[in-house]
């Protein structure tokens, strides 16, 4: 377990604490927990979650802005948790399921990874939960459901075991930030 684990589950357990609650200190600290989990994936070559610790720096700005209201508010101020329209579903799954076959190939044409499949598919389903979390729909939750688990085998496999348990903490948030955001959601 290096320092850079530990300092990371340690942020990440602020971040979760703080998209369970919906508050606005969760971009902030995606931010944070981004920059820091680029260098620990970086370091155990997982290089598509390595990917999408970049691609979370970037919805993490875009995030903020949408939710306090700046981007598509069309002036109604900040962004209260909805609901995922029905007909994104298909596309969204879609989506999933295209980066889930691309990552695989490029991980194994790399040949560096060691968990190319679970690797790309946890990247896969994050990239489209990122964006679902920075529209504020409650389902993003159902995301994190099946991520938690992958990055906690991953996780076991390089002997980053802080890490691991700030992973299994987080699917306990997932369950109560699911129950959480159904009920304020406003559709």
């Amino acid at each position: 377990m290096s320092a850079l684990d530990v300092i990371g589950a340690l942020i990440g357990l602020l971040y979760v604490v703080s998209e369970y609650r919906a508050d606005r200190w969760f971009w902030p600290l995606s931010l944070l927990m981004s920059a820091f989990y680029a260098v620990i994936n970086f370091q155990a070559g997982y290089y598509a979650n390595l990917g999408i610790c970049c691609y979370n720096f970037a919805m993490s700005v875009y995030g903020m802005l949408v939710w306090r209201g700046v981007l598509h508010s069309r002036g109604q101020g900040e962004r209260p948790i909805g609901s995922c329209p029905a007909r994104l579903w298909p596309l969204l799954i879609g989506i999933v399921a295209a980066l889930t076959a691309v990552f695989y190939w490029l991980l194994g044409a790399m040949g560096e990874s060691s968990l190319p499949v679970v690797d790309g598919l946890s990247s896969a389903i994050s990239i489209v939960g990122m964006w679902m979390l920075s529209q504020k729909y409650w389902q993003q939750w159902f995301a994190w459901l099946v991520v938690e688990p992958l990055m906690i085998g991953l996780y076991l496999a390089s002997g980053l075991y802080a890490s691991a348990v700030m992973y299994a903490v987080y699917e306990v948030f997932v369950v109560l930030g699911l129950i959480r955001w159904k009920r304020e959601s406003i559709s």
